[in-house]
């Protein structure tokens, strides 16, 4: 398992590849990785992301022993940036291994709506017109009540 919170770019490819490596077992790889979007106007100008260090790490940690037993993974990994990020950068990423395909997929889902909805973090979006934090959504929400 591995969790990262940092406000550093990670390589898709090596992260993925690294990852991959040595799951003899698995028979399912699932990745996905976000993005900062432009926003609905394109006026996006950045994405600030906050979180208390040490807290953030621990709750994202939990998470990840959740769903590996949950959904009886291999491995999982969670990497999600903070600081100022700009439309196209990558956010974040999770990926899990598992003996089927099913369990990865379920897992990767599990995992991005708990990080969309639950994960400690706080971002405000910065235009031309003004910053204001963003709110959570309630079809975020609804995604994460399946679970």
């Amino acid at each position: 398992m591995y969790v990262s919170v940092q406000d550093q770019p990670f390589d898709l490819g090596t992260v993925s590849a690294e990852f991959a490596s040595g799951h003899t077992n698995t028979g399912a790889i699932v990745t996905f990785t976000g993005l900062v979007r432009g926003g609905a106007d394109d006026r996006l100008e950045a994405m600030e992301i906050e979180h208390y260090p040490g807290m953030t790490e621990a709750a994202l940690n939990a998470m990840a022993e959740n769903a590996i037993g949950r959904f009886s993974l291999g491995d999982a990994l969670i990497i999600h940036r903070y600081g100022r990020l700009v439309p196209g950068e990558m956010i974040m990423m999770v990926a899990t291994a598992a003996r089927h395909r099913k369990d990865a997929f379920d897992a990767a889902e599990f995992l991005m709506d708990y990080l969309k909805s639950r994960a400690p973090f706080w971002k405000r979006e910065i235009s031309d017109s003004g910053a204001s934090w963003v709110a959570s959504k309630d079809e975020d929400e609804d995604a994460l009540s399946r679970w």
